[in-house]
């Protein structure tokens, strides 16, 4: 995934694996279009959503995350991204720049609580 080709807009796409208690383990990625081609603000082409989904189920994947970028900052949900946070279930990835390259943090965003979590990248998740 390189939310970098989608810049001035944000990037948006689905994380697909298993979910292992506390541990989101994700095998699959699959970016989609963002339909509001904003530097502020996404929404997932919702055709491309539910073909994901279908691949997801076709596989045996569960939704483990949903990723953006911020290409202007910050490295923290926005009020619209916690208001429109429709899966609890899922990790919440925000791509940011810092310093010029890009990073990422991740946050599940319930319906009471956003609190970031920790992410590890691995070449082959088990």
């Amino acid at each position: 995934m390189d939310v970098s080709e989608r810049v001035p807009e944000e990037a948006c796409g689905i994380l697909a694996g298993r979910l292992k208690g506390e541990l989101y383990q994700a095998k699959c990625v699959f970016p989609t279009t963002n339909l509001l081609h904003s530097a502020t603000r996404y929404r997932i082409d919702p055709v491309e959503q539910l073909a994901v989904f279908n691949q997801m189920d076709a596989q045996g994947l569960e939704l483990v995350g949903i990723y953006h970028s911020h290409p202007n900052g910050p490295d923290s949900p926005s009020p619209t991204d916690i208001a429109e946070a429709y899966y609890p279930e899922a990790a919440y990835l925000i791509w940011f720049r810092k310093g010029g390259e890009w990073a990422c943090t991740a946050h599940v965003i319930g319906k009471t609580a956003v609190y970031q979590i920790n992410i590890q990248l691995l070449e082959s998740p088990d």
